[in-house]
């Protein structure tokens, strides 16, 4: 009973943000609440510095970008924006984050934040390699080079206080778990499941302590989404019926439970941190669940190509969109991994207030 009732309030709370904040208007303050937004993890916050690299992992063709600003592919794996772009305008810095390749990219830009994340990349070392994209640890070393760059704008002073006041947002561990772990079976070798969770988890924490040595100091990391429930998993092992795959979605709330802990801990442990651990594992799962009333139509299948298996170079102009432009919004996934810019809006916008916490 106790988790009917709050599966009910979960839905009630996400319909109150709906109301309260239309897709897709953004949310804005009239004095941003912070210098700039530092990002950094995989593809769900990747604005486009894959598009530098050689890899497959990329997104900078169509149909991606369908609906973003000028019917532009940028490198986004959505059909318009992301969480990176919708933080930024949450705090009131800029409507889009650039990535920190970008070849256009000015001094205004690196002063107000940019986005590291690469594509394809994870906690795990591996992940990165195999993927051929940037490490996380590759992601510190251009936040290294990115305060080289503002100490010559602005000065010393001025480039560690925006290191300081700004937020650096983490969301990374989908590619380990998913790709490294049970679709290549790579790790599985030297690893169960329980030891490879600890691992990244350990990861994760050194990451962030990292980030912390380089001056960071509110820092947010994101869980993992029920990765059990994008389409690309339930056709690999959901059955005839394409189900959610428990086990996948088990290795999730593992790493999530685990994770939350170690960072509540070291946020203790590092003077004058403010650490969040913010959990998006429910949200998706109420909007998969319940997506009729959130307006979703079809909440098992993306809208590139088939919808089952298509992500990366196996979304694009010869794989159509099963959907198209006028009920891209009533489906919870883009393409089999990532979620539409509708989607991504309800979730970043739910979180929204544990988010601001990072600035108590």
């Amino acid at each position: 009973m106790d988790d009917q009732m709050n599966s009910i309030l979960l839905c009630i709370n996400l319909l109150l943000i709906l109301i309260i904040i239309p897709v897709p208007t953004v949310l804005s303050q009239e004095r941003p609440m912070a210098p700039a937004l530092l990002v950094f993890g995989d593809s769900i916050v990747d604005t486009g510095n894959n598009n530098m690299i050689i890899t497959t992992v990329k997104a900078d063709f169509p149909p991606y970008g369908r609906d973003f600003q000028g019917r532009q592919p940028t490198g986004r794996f959505s059909n318009g924006k992301m969480p990176s772009d919708m933080i930024a305008s949450m705090l009131g810095i800029k409507d889009l984050l650039p990535p920190y390749y970008a070849p256009d990219l000015e001094d205004g830009d690196l002063l107000t934040g940019v986005s590291f994340a690469s594509a394809g990349t994870g906690y795990d070392n591996l992940t990165a390699v195999i993927a051929q994209v940037f490490s996380m640890w590759d992601q510190l070393e251009m936040h290294k080079e990115y305060r080289r760059k503002l100490v010559a704008i602005a000065g010393e002073e001025t480039a560690d206080a925006i290191i300081r006041e700004s937020p650096h947002v983490v969301f990374a561990g989908n590619n380990d778990i998913l790709a490294t772990y049970f679709f290549t079976t790579i790790r599985q070798k030297t690893f169960d499941l329980p030891s490879y969770i600890n691992y990244l988890v350990d990861a994760a924490t050194n990451f962030v302590k990292e980030l912390y040595n380089l001056g960071a100091r509110r820092i947010v990391v994101f869980g993992l989404p029920p990765l059990g429930c994008v389409p690309v998993s339930r056709t690999v092992r959901g059955g005839k019926n394409r189900d959610c795959v428990d086990i996948y979605n088990q290795a999730a709330s593992s790493f999530n439970f685990e994770l939350s802990n170690s960072l509540n801990q070291i946020n203790v442990d590092l003077p004058g941190s403010r650490i969040i651990y913010l959990g998006i594992f429910d949200i998706i799962v109420d909007l998969i669940q319940h997506g009729p009333d959130y307006g979703f139509e079809e909440t098992t299948k993306g809208c590139c190509g088939t919808g089952e298996f298509e992500a990366s170079i196996s979304c694009n102009k010869f794989s159509p969109c099963t959907c198209p432009e006028s009920e891209t919004n009533k489906y919870i996934f883009w393409d089999a991994f990532h979620p539409t810019e509708r989607a991504f809006h309800i979730v970043t916008a739910a979180v929204q207030s544990q988010l601001l916490n990072v600035f108590r």
